[in-house]
């Protein structure tokens, strides 16, 4: 997000910056409540969740190093419209709202890189409502998987899971036992899954059956 950023705006950005390193389960904001900190993850995985009037919660995403969360709610000082809780140990980077927003008033190249974050924020939130929309459970899985393998040679992958899978039918849109169905579907197509170990037999089999598309399935920028 701010690479681009000459080394006096540099500064100014890290007098007001703090860096904190959490545990596991720590909550870093809560849906509702003011916006009060832009939280940039350095390390770990940050679980971004919605609640229901009900109470029931489901997790929208999980973030993954480096990227930044609740920038939207940040910058319109309204309140946020998720909560962030970490998965794992994790440092993540904290910008006071106030500040951020007093700076970017004064500084045209901090507003102009924000600006180009939240472009990608909405981008990366088109492709997962194009994603829900227009695949199956399964299809949804088999991109997943694939996107975790894009490096790998040849017709075969192993990987492991970055979160459980809980989390990840939350991430897919779908229960648990929509997932369990999910894998057992793409058994025919090579995948093999023993807890979080998951061996890929067949990646061109997957991909025929999973469709992965280049411009819906572009990673999300970190920003």
């Amino acid at each position: 997000m701010f690479e681009r950023l000459d080394a006096t705006l540099l500064t100014r950005l890290d007098a007001i910056t703090a860096v904190t390193h959490l545990p596991p389960g720590h909550l870093l904001c809560r849906q509702g409540e003011q916006a009060a900190h832009l939280h940039i993850l350095l390390d770990g995985q940050v679980a971004l969740s919605g609640i229901a009037p009900d109470g029931a919660e489901t997790v929208l995403e999980v973030a993954q190093p480096v990227s930044h969360f609740v920038l939207a709610a940040v910058l319109t000082d309204m309140p946020y419209l998720m909560s962030a809780r970490t998965v794992t140990r994790s440092r993540v980077l904290m910008l006071p709202a106030p500040g951020l927003r007093a700076l970017t008033r004064t500084e045209p190249a901090l507003a102009l890189a924000l600006l180009g974050a939240m472009a990608r924020d909405y981008r990366a939130m088109v492709r997962q409502v194009r994603d829900l929309r227009l695949r199956t459970a399964a299809q949804r899985l088999g991109c997943y998987l694939l996107a975790l393998v894009a490096e790998a040679p040849g017709n075969t992958a192993r990987l492991r899971l970055p979160f459980d899978k809980a989390l990840l039918a939350s991430r897919l849109g779908c229960r648990q036992d929509s997932l369990s169905r999910a894998f057992a579907t793409l058994r025919e197509y090579g995948v093999e899954t023993h807890g979080a170990a998951v061996a890929l037999h067949n990646i061109a089999a997957l991909q025929a059956f999973a469709l992965p598309d280049e411009l819906a399935d572009l990673p999300t920028d970190p920003g």
